[in-house]
């Protein structure tokens, strides 16, 4: 099962012994990560969420109970798979850990057949779950982010940038006349437009935070962290310009069409007392003002 090495499973338990047997079992199909009590998996789950968790009900600091209790607490967390591993028997363990949500028990003695087949098992829904994820959050034309997607990514970036104290930008783009080259070329004609601008705006959004969504019909929308206004104009402009030298071949004829965007740009420093909806109507005001202006540019503020 070698496409499974990137699922990542954090063992947590005090007994040697159950370590190295576990670690043979499962180190060549997955990446392991071992914690010895309670208390240290609270703070590495935190800071980087595994795939699957192997929690012994004994570990010390906290008990195995205590930290899948924590864990069902925190939005961050509570999704992830917990498997209990486990030599106590009887006396409601079993019952009281899936009550708490565990997903499962393995007990010791390990049988590798037993662990290997109900660990595959977690992580096979783990896989079905993020494709549905994935699906629910890409558009299906364009294959990049779609408008869920990114009402919640704003959210995270505004949340960030407050932390910090540093800027978000953000771009609200519109295909000029979109109508008329629908009406021209016909809608298959227009998809193909739609996905040659989203490859577009793709490219040239560099950095790993840079984010761009398609927002629904001809608009998109482009999210710029720790970027000042006068940067996001710039980005903006460099982005108009590009998309009016893009070429779009049409495929029933010997012919290629282009077209033009408008791009209102916003820029605002979060804080606690400014909604992040602020920073959306700002650039939607200023996306309007662009297109009553005469359309092909970019208007920031």
């Amino acid at each position: 099962m070698e496409n499974e090495k990137k699922y990542c499973i954090m063992i947590a338990d005090d007994d040697k012994a159950n370590l190295d047997i576990l670690s043979s079992i499962l180190m060549n199909e997955y990446d392991l990560r071992i914690v010895r009590n309670g208390k240290a998996v609270l703070e590495q789950v935190a800071d980087s969420p595994p795939d699957l968790l192997l929690l012994g009900v004994m570990i010390p600091g906290l008990t195995g109970f205590e930290v899948l209790a924590n864990l069902k607490q925190v939005e961050s967390t509570h999704h992830i798979p917990v498997i209990f591993i486990t030599s106590l028997d009887g006396e409601g363990y079993e019952e009281k850990g899936l009550r708490l949500g565990a997903v499962d028990y393995i007990t010791k003695p390990f049988n590798q057949g037993i662990v290997l087949a109900r660990i595959r098992s977690q992580i096979q829904i783990v896989r079905y779950i993020r494709e549905i994820e994935r699906l629910g959050m890409i558009d299906a034309l364009t294959d990049i982010p779609n408008r869920r997607n990114f009402d919640i990514r704003i959210r995270e970036e505004w949340r960030r940038e407050g932390r910090t104290g540093s800027s978000l930008s953000m771009m609200m783009v519109d295909i000029d006349f979109f109508k008329h080259y629908n009406d021209t070329y016909g809608h298959p004609q227009g998809d193909i437009l739609l996905r040659s601008l989203a490859s577009l705006f793709t490219v040239h959004l560099k950095r790993p935070s840079d984010f761009v969504a398609r927002l629904g019909g001809e608009e998109f929308a482009i999210l710029l962290s720790g970027i000042d206004k006068e940067g996001a104009a710039l980005m903006a402009e460099k982005i108009r310009a590009a998309t009016e030298e893009m070429t779009v071949p049409v495929t029933d004829q010997n012919k290629n069409t282009s077209v033009t965007i408008s791009i209102g740009v916003a820029t605002l420093i979060p804080d606690k007392d400014t909604p992040v909806e602020e920073l959306v109507e700002k650039a939607d005001k200023n996306l309007y003002a662009a297109k009553a202006a005469g359309r092909n540019r970019v208007v920031a503020g």
